[in-house]
Parts: C-alpha cells; structure tokens; sequence
C-alpha cells in the first residue's frame, strides 16, 4: 500500500503543553485509518497539522512524497486534503442545496454572478448527485440551522466531497448523535468511502464505530504515539487497554 500522507518528527506546542511530541504516521492510498486516545491525547492537533491550520514547531508533512510543511490550509485544500469538524461548519442561515451550492462555487474559485449558464446547469447536477449519494435529496430545501445533528454532518460530508478530495480527515463525526444516527453516519462513511476510493483518518471515541470501520489504528498518549496496528492486534495491547479502552475492554 503506498503512502498517502506521512507525519516525521511532527511536533507542535501551546504555551507549555506540548500537544505533538515528535509524531510519525504514515496513511496509505485507499486506508481507513483511526487515530485513538484520551481527552488531550493531541488527535485534534494532528489533524489540524495535517489540514495546516498552524506553523510546526518541528517535523514535516508530506502528501505523496512531497514536503507540505510550510503549504497554505487553502492550497492544501486544492491538493486534494479535506477536514470535517467535530462541530459541523456551515451556513445556518441557508438551504441544504445552497450550502452545497456555496462549496461547489468555492470549487471554481471564481464568482458566481460570471459562471456562464452551462457552468450554472453543470453546478446544478453535480449538487443534486451529492445531495442523492449523501441521501439529502429530501432535505434540500431545509434550513441547514434546523437538521438535526446527524443531517447536519451529511450535509458537512457532502460539502467537503464536493471539493473533491483524495483525503478525507474526520474528527469525532458522531460526536452527538443518537445510536440511530451513529449507525446511519457509520454506513454512510463506509459507503463513501468505498464508492471514492479515499484515503480517511478519523478519530472518533465511540470504540464500536472504530473498530466497525478502521483497518488500521493508531493510539496517542500525552502528543505522542502509544502505537499502530491493526485493529485486533491493538485492541488486545494490556497498555492500550490500560490508557484508553478501559479493562473492561480486554
């Protein structure tokens, strides 16, 4: 499996917290690959060094081979790296199909009032293909500020597909659901994922969805790495066991 994206070394502090202490992950073209740990263990902060929301301290990132360190959030983005939040970004105010319409125009990087009206019918089909595959169709005329929590990640999901990333980084998008909701972003993330062909990292702290999803996992402790491994060989470690999953677990 080649390597998609590629953390060495990586290390980033707040104040005195160190948050990243010289990590290394590696994620491979097509994976599911899950970040696990407790509350501080730094898996927001890794992400958001993958996404290049801040300047490193130390250590590098590389997409395909090439050093990103020092690339832009926004020009990551147009390299094919796509970040959905714990709490869903969107426009509150706006219809399903206009937020959608609002990433699909970011997209072109040019302003709406100058797309020609094939650009305007080509925009058209592509949100109503996102809004059947993220199962929105429904709900396109909706106030974004109005779906529930599970809809309102779909909606996230969908906004950040139309971006068209190669990588797709996935913090907590559970986080607040029901069970039935959980079961149903669960599938979704599983299908998209395998319909795209994306390479995805989550962290996520419902263990039933890590381990129904991830092919690999990685558990961090205090900014650093505990370890990496496939799922029934890190589920059975006495120390991952003993920091994070619970003994309850074994």
């Amino acid at each position: 499996m080649s390597t998609v994206v590629e953390l060495k070394s990586v290390s980033k502090s707040f104040g005195g917290n160190k948050a990243l202490d010289g990590v290394d992950l590696r994620l491979g073209q097509g994976e599911m690959h899950a970040v696990i740990g407790p509350n501080g263990a730094g898996k927001s902060t890794l992400f958001a060094a993958i996404a290049g929301e801040f300047p490193l301290d130390g250590g590098a990132v590389y997409l395909d081979g090439r050093d990103i360190t020092g690339v832009a959030a926004h020009r990551r983005v147009r390299l094919g790296i796509g970040r959905v939040f714990q709490v869903a970004r969107l426009f509150p105010s706006l219809s399903v199909v206009d937020n959608l319409t609002a990433a699909l125009v970011a997209k072109q990087g040019r302003a709406f009032a100058f797309w020609s009206a094939g650009t305007v019918r080509r925009t058209r089909r592509e949100a109503q293909a996102l809004l059947d595959e993220l199962r929105l169709g429904p709900l396109r005329q909706h106030v974004a500020g109005q779906l529930s929590q599970g809809d309102r990640k779909r909606l996230e999901i969908a906004m950040v597909l139309a971006l068209q990333p190669r990588v797709l980084l996935l913090d907590e998008p559970t986080a607040g659901m029901s069970p039935e909701e959980t079961e149903e972003t669960v599938n979704l993330i599983g299908q998209v994922w395998s319909a795209r062909k994306l390479s995805v990292l989550i962290t996520e702290h419902d263990m039933n969805v890590v381990f129904n999803l991830a092919q690999t996992i990685t558990v961090m402790v205090r900014g650093t790495v505990l370890c990496t491994g496939e799922p029934d060989a890190v589920r059975s470690r006495p120390d991952v066991a003993e920091v994070y999953l619970g003994e309850g677990s074994k």
